[in-house]
């Protein structure tokens, strides 16, 4: 299929975005699908493609290679810009080119849907009637899907959104109701709310505001921002958090002042592998804090920072991604290939650390916990996959996880099934249909 599923029967998102540029980073830095674990996300998507005489088009030079792993295409991005987006909306015969071309991109990949990222409509300089044609670009989109669905008798293709964090932006660009009726999930970037641009520091995802934010930094929260968008007309189920895996980075202007608020100068210098100024990947912001960064917790915004000289980054780490559970419609990462995909840099036992732990804590809301049983003998082996097991032994409590730490476990004869021990609590949990539990791992994999 187009999409990777974790968990049989869930119908919580945990949606991946890798870029198509990581596979240029240098040494331990560069990222290729091979390095995509396949059961922690329930989507990947792909960044990006791009747009050439209104039809949606491959960027990169291998990029139809990499489209063999099955993901799912996201078209637009930063880098960008809004210009092709608004010359494909201004015409309804642009719109069918356009739409006419996406049906026979999705279907000849076997992808089963379209991401947009227009950053943004009605704004950056789209025009304002911009706002309007998205949607009738996205309800014009979704009735072509079901139409060829019938069709071909196949599934419907389906629609997603990355949209935006700002309230301005939001305001500028987005139909809210009208819209949500026509996407099926709407990802929400939930990041780069403070950066290098404004002159002091400030979180990239803070969950709460600052005491001290007023007027429109009082909205730059992930908090006040996902309820924006609920309060406004999206449903709640189909709004996903926006999770990243990097940090924004500043010079600070004093070295002795290093609070939030504190004066900068400008970007933080760019690290060794993402090469960005103002941005660190979080495997590069563990090596800043190994080689002697001091940390601090941000109580109010419920976010870590570090600092070490004159270099300060606001960033996200396994403490904050778990306060961060949500009760929308899942989780959206940016990007796996800036988290501790090789499980080198940040010495926490796992490759994939942040997106692991979006995945274990619960945030993907796991399947219901099986009834605990009567332990039994461990000599009796450890179950049968049935939904009932033992204990192994008189290790206290019942149920194959009384007593084992957290993580996953083989199921015995159901190779296709593994236990996830959570607080002591156990869940049974299947792999997608074809794969099966690799202890190598902990993850599902080909057989």
């Amino acid at each position: 299929t187009a999409k990777l599923i974790l968990l049989t029967g869930s119908a919580y998102q945990l949606t991946c975005y890798f870029t198509n540029w990581a596979q240029y980073r240098p040494g331990l830095g560069r990222f290729k699908p091979d390095d995509i674990d396949p059961c922690l996300c329930t989507h990947l998507i792909y960044a990006f493609a791009g747009m050439q005489n209104n039809e949606i088009t491959t960027i990169e030079w291998n990029d139809k290679t990499l489209y063999q792993l099955k993901t799912l295409p996201a078209i637009g991005g930063w880098n960008f810009g809004t210009a092709p987006f608004t010359a494909m909306v201004s015409t309804p015969e642009n719109h069918q080119t356009f739409i006419t071309s996406v049906i026979k991109f999705l279907r000849q990949c076997e992808f089963d849907r379209l991401d947009f990222d227009w950053e943004y409509p009605g704004s950056c300089g789209s025009p304002p009637q911009d706002k309007h044609l998205f949607t009738v670009l996205v309800q014009k989109m979704r009735e072509a899907f079901e139409k060829e669905a019938k069709q071909i008798n196949k599934p419907r293709l389906m629609v997603t959104a990355a949209v935006a964090a700002g309230i301005s932006n939001i305001q500028s660009g987005y139909e809210i109701p009208q819209l949500s009726q026509y996407l099926d999930y709407i990802h929400v970037m939930t990041y780069d709310l403070h950066g290098s641009w404004e002159g002091y520091t400030g979180e990239n995802s803070p969950l709460y505001k600052y005491p001290t934010d007023t007027g429109s930094n009082a909205y730059l929260n992930v908090h006040y921002v996902m309820n924006y968008w609920k309060d406004n007309g999206a449903p709640a189920k189909k709004l996903i958090v926006g999770f990243p895996t990097y940090g924004r980075t500043f010079t600070l202007s004093n070295p002795s002042n290093t609070g939030i608020d504190a004066p900068t100068s400008g970007a933080g210098p760019a690290g060794p592998y993402a090469r960005e100024s103002g941005f660190l990947a979080y495997y590069e912001i563990c090596t800043f804090l190994k080689n002697g960064a001091t940390q601090e917790w941000d109580a109010p915004q419920e976010v870590p920072y570090s600092y070490q000289g004159n270099e300060w980054v606001g960033y996200d780490n396994v403490k904050s991604f778990e306060i961060k559970q949500n009760n929308f419609g899942g989780a959206m990462v940016w990007a796996i290939d800036l988290d501790d995909f090789t499980g080198t840099f940040c010495d926490q036992g796992k490759p994939t650390s942040l997106l692991l732990l979006l995945y274990v804590s619960g945030c993907m809301a796991p399947a219901q916990p099986i009834e605990p049983i009567t332990a039994v003998p461990s000599d009796s082996g450890s179950g049968s996959g049935s939904g009932s097991s033992g204990s192994g032994g008189s290790s206290g409590g019942s149920g194959f996880c009384a007593g084992k730490a957290n993580g996953l476990y083989p199921v015995a004869n159901n190779r296709n099934a593994f236990w996830n021990c959570l607080n002591g609590v156990t869940y049974q949990q299947n792999c997608q249909a074809g794969l099966v539990f690799d202890t190598s791992c902990d993850c599902c994999n080909w057989a």
